[in-house]
């Protein structure tokens, strides 16, 4: 016994995770010599990047300039130009007195969104009627804001949609489109059927090896060569199909990683309980397998919202084309850190919430703990 105490005291002492889970991530920063001096180092360079920031954006910053030549002088942050040009930037070349209808419609998405994704709604029955009630309300009054034609409205044209509201749309709808045939993608791959095997496989394997933006090309130019001369689909219509494919066949490789996790006992749980192939999937398996590939999918959320700039090519001014023809006119010629810092703190903070929702959703599920 003695020989085996000695041996015991002589392990290593395990870390410790009280001091860790006290002092969060700042627990690692001055652990060591080396994590001192790259902590140390980090906070230097953040100081030296924040002064020279606050000196470009705020000391020499130009409030007040009607060309970009006085911005120039003194060689700060235009905020001139952003205080002429953010209505462009934000709503592209929608109808400048009518700018406030895509703006309200951006508000009543975020709110029915942010709604949406509030754990404390998922539990109560009543919640979840009104949130299934809310959405196509919400959905018929954004498209009522945007196309107009009812209640007063004048009518815009959907060639005439732009900057933020024209990104949240193609990434909102698209992504949702994508997420649900995403899912019959991957079982359909994972399908006991052989031709509905073949058909998944090989349409995940075609749009994954085919660009975005040969999708787009071809489904705004070459798409009117095979179809009637009298029949005609919206521009918008055809870019948010060609989104919805190309995606849903990477969210499908994804899911089908997630559904090859789940342990086989997990199918024959389901099968002694005498439950139908569907019933296992919406009740056990699916559940379980979208929990695993959370990270994958919200990484493809991502893109798919960047990836909607790739839009200019057939003509549509999303929130990077308005940033883009926000320095057209000849007075502003020569800018182009404004517009392009503006469009990127949009596309960051929008990115940031996401990525933080979804760390926030691994932890209220327990993913990757025992």
């Amino acid at each position: 016994m003695a020989a085996g105490l000695a041996a015991a005291a002589s392990l290593p002492r395990p870390p410790p995770v009280l001091a860790r889970r006290r002092f969060g991530f700042a627990a690692g920063l001055f652990d060591t010599w080396p994590n001192a001096l790259v902590t140390l180092l980090l906070v230097w360079l953040l100081i030296r990047i924040g002064i020279a920031m606050w000196d470009w954006a705020i000391v020499r910053g130009v409030w007040e300039a009607e060309t970009a030549e006085q911005c120039a002088r003194t060689g700060g942050m235009c905020w001139a130009f952003l205080a002429d040009r953010w209505r462009l930037i934000l709503f592209g070349p929608y109808p400048y007195a009518q700018q406030w209808r895509p703006a309200l419609a951006m508000v009543l998405f975020a709110l029915l969104l942010g709604a949406s994704l509030a754990p404390a709604l998922w539990a109560e029955r009543r919640s979840r009627l009104a949130l299934g009630i809310a959405w196509p309300v919400t959905i018929a009054a954004i498209a009522a804001l945007l196309w107009g034609g009812v209640l007063g409205l004048p009518a815009v044209p959907s060639r005439l949609w732009g900057g933020l509201p024209l990104t949240m749309i193609l990434a909102s709808v698209g992504v949702s489109g994508a997420f649900v045939l995403a899912i019959l993608l991957a079982l359909g791959r994972r399908s006991d059927m052989p031709v509905i095997r073949a058909i998944c496989t090989g349409f995940i394997e075609f749009f994954r090896g085919v660009p975005l933006v040969a999708l787009l090309f071809l489904a705004s130019v070459l798409f009117p060569y095979f179809v009637p001369p009298d029949w005609t689909m919206d521009v918008l219509l055809r870019a948010q199909i060609a989104f919805a494919l190309f995606f849903a066949a990477y969210m499908a490789e994804a899911i089908r990683g997630g559904l090859q996790a789940i342990p086989r006992g997990q199918y024959a749980a389901c099968e002694s309980l005498g439950l139908t192939y569907w019933q296992a999937q919406r009740r056990i398996i699916l559940p379980q397998a979208l929990r695993t590939v959370i990270p994958s999918l919200v990484n493809i959320f991502i893109a798919a919202f960047k990836d909607t700039s790739l839009v200019v090519i057939i003509s549509m001014i999303d929130l990077l084309g308005a940033a883009n023809a926000s320095t057209a006119e000849a007075k502003w010629w020569g800018l182009y850190i404004e517009p392009y810092l503006f469009v990127a703190l949009i596309y960051l903070a929008i990115c940031a919430v996401m990525s933080a929702y979804s760390r926030g959703l691994e932890r209220r599920l327990g993913l990757g703990e025992r």
